[in-house]
């Protein structure tokens, strides 16, 4: 395994991020324990969830997954040899279940003493907010929605000066930020430095070879701020193993039981360019999932590639793509394919 830090801090982390949003849902408790117990043998000491999983988010599988977690930290004592990160769930029609009110003070703290409880722990290393509430350009949203956006943003003096608390705590070690913009990012860490509050380690958005918006702005802010990249679904929900292509619909696959989950991987222009990818990972003896992920591995922007599967075999591929590493030929003729269809998911 290859390793680097959480930007601005000592905390060694894995480049390669275990994420655990089917458990509790697509898989079981049984799964993700085997899930957890060989991905840190294999060295991957970063794993990722979130309040709102499993997913599809309902009020039954709310917390399934921090549950899981937490029982097999009380089953193996391993607690300390992982760098954990959750999140707060973001606003809207899809978390009433959860709260409502926005990312306010009593919000945050209700929260991180939830997720605390469920994950039988009496810290979290990373905690991130999981979508903006105020509006913003992600999950399938391709430009910023100005016409439904609210007109007032978040307080992000308030929600700093809570996350501060927390900090001071112990609660929580760091805070991050997930499906941001440039604009909210530049605010958070412009609002710590003004009031000497925490700042922002780093950002949790969507990225693969068939959606590389991160570069358009965000990319940038990463390198010269210091904010590192958490790079999720970095196989479009599966669809870059290549698997839904020809209209195959997969027994069990994400895809097939929640469609709505892949639709914004599946236009026209993105089956074309995974099967364009396909043939170079064919071309150099690489399958496609080994291809995509190897080309996020390298970025230097990324600080994690936050991987995710419902079956072992796809873990074990997932996490060996930490060992190969992409010629320049490879990466030219990728950068070939993204200069004729660049970004066709939104």
């Amino acid at each position: 395994m290859k390793y680097t830090t959480l930007p601005n801090t000592d905390i060694k982390v894995s480049k390669i991020c275990l994420g655990t949003m089917t458990w509790g849902n697509q898989n079981t408790q049984e799964d993700g324990f085997e899930q957890m117990d060989y991905a840190l043998e294999q060295g991957v000491n970063f794993w990722d969830t979130a309040e709102l999983y499993s997913v599809p988010a309902t009020p039954e599988t709310y917390g399934a997954t921090e549950t899981i977690i937490g029982n097999w930290f009380k089953k193996t004592g391993k607690r300390e040899e992982v760098v954990l990160a959750s999140k707060i769930a973001g606003g809207g029609d899809y978390t009433k279940h959860i709260r409502t009110g926005g990312f306010t003070k009593q919000n945050i703290i209700d929260a991180v003493e939830g997720s605390l409880k469920r994950l039988q722990t009496d810290y979290i290393d990373l905690y991130q907010f999981h979508w903006p509430s105020r509006g913003v350009n992600c999950f399938g949203v391709r430009d910023y929605p100005y016409k439904t956006a609210t007109k007032e943003a978040e307080n992000h003096l308030e929600i700093l000066e809570t996350m501060a608390a927390l900090v001071k705590e112990g609660k929580i070690k760091h805070i991050g930020l997930s499906n941001e913009t440039p604009w909210g990012t530049m605010t958070y860490l412009q609002t710590a430095e003004q009031h000497n509050l925490p700042r922002m380690a780093t950002i949790q958005n969507s990225y693969s070879l068939i959606h590389r918006g991160y570069e358009v702005g965000m990319s940038e802010v990463s390198m010269r701020e210091n904010i590192g990249l958490l790079a999720y679904s970095p196989l479009a929900q599966g669809v870059l193993s290549g698997k839904y292509l020809d209209n195959k619909t997969p027994e069990g696959a994400r895809g097939t039981l929640f469609p709505r989950f892949i639709a914004r991987y599946m236009s026209e222009g993105s089956l074309k360019a995974v099967k364009e990818y396909q043939k170079i990972a064919h071309k150099h003896g690489l399958s496609l999932a080994e291809l995509s992920l190897a080309y996020i591995n390298q970025l230097p922007f990324v600080t994690s590639n936050i991987i995710g599967a419902t079956k072992m075999s796809q873990l074990k591929e997932n996490i060996n793509s930490i060992n190969i590493d992409l010629s320049e030929e490879i990466l030219n003729e990728i950068e070939a394919i993204h200069a004729v269809i660049p970004n066709p998911a939104p």
